[in-house]
């Protein structure tokens, strides 16, 4: 019972990555949903939560006590998954939370910045100038909160097991890649 955990950048596709493995090995992915169901456990608004941890630039924070237990309520959340295993996690650090896990796969997905800046331009029609923003914005937000809330380093290599560059590398063969090294951390053969 395998898990794959994705770190991905803004723009790099590591959600869609994630989706392709998930179809390719028949597992569960899991992304948003996480968000809500840990917000749920905690006792807070699941939008106001989503909203802050996906882009963190509206500057709404939880009080100490309410981000403590949303923060716990994402790890119960994602070590139960872990048990449950035959899942694909996309984001909300499952590479700390899981990093001394057993049979855990972590990968993160980077690609060019100038390359994720296209991405984003002709995914959501914003100029260039916008788009770059958003994804420096979105590197910073995402590295803080790794810092501030696990201790971690997000572009720290030493992380994952495997680092794409969707960049350089297509989605299918990206995939590939990952299903095969599911595969030979689990002791099979890749299908």
């Amino acid at each position: 019972m395998a898990v794959i955990t994705i770190s991905r950048q803004l723009g790099s596709l590591g959600t869609t990555l994630g989706k392709r493995i998930a179809s390719r090995l028949r597992y569960r992915l899991v992304h948003r949903d996480v968000i809500n169901q840990a917000a749920r456990l905690a006792g807070a608004p699941d939008v106001a939560l989503a909203t802050i941890d996906e882009l963190g630039l509206l500057g709404i924070e939880p009080d100490e006590t309410a981000q403590q237990a949303y923060l716990r309520a994402v790890r119960r959340v994602i070590e139960n998954l872990a048990q449950e295993g035959n899942v694909v996690i996309v984001g909300r650090a499952g590479q700390s939370i899981l990093q001394k896990h057993e049979g855990v796969l972590h990968i993160r997905v980077v690609a060019p910045f100038d390359v994720r800046v296209r991405r984003i331009v002709a995914a959501h029609g914003i100029s260039e100038t916008a788009a770059r923003a958003q994804v420096r914005d979105s590197d910073r937000y995402r590295a803080d909160y790794l810092r501030r809330f696990y201790n971690t380093a997000w572009d720290d290599p030493t992380l994952y097991h495997l680092v794409i560059n969707t960049g350089h590398m297509d989605l299918d063969t990206a995939a590939a890649v990952v299903c095969a090294a599911i595969h030979s951390m689990a002791g099979k053969e890749c299908p």
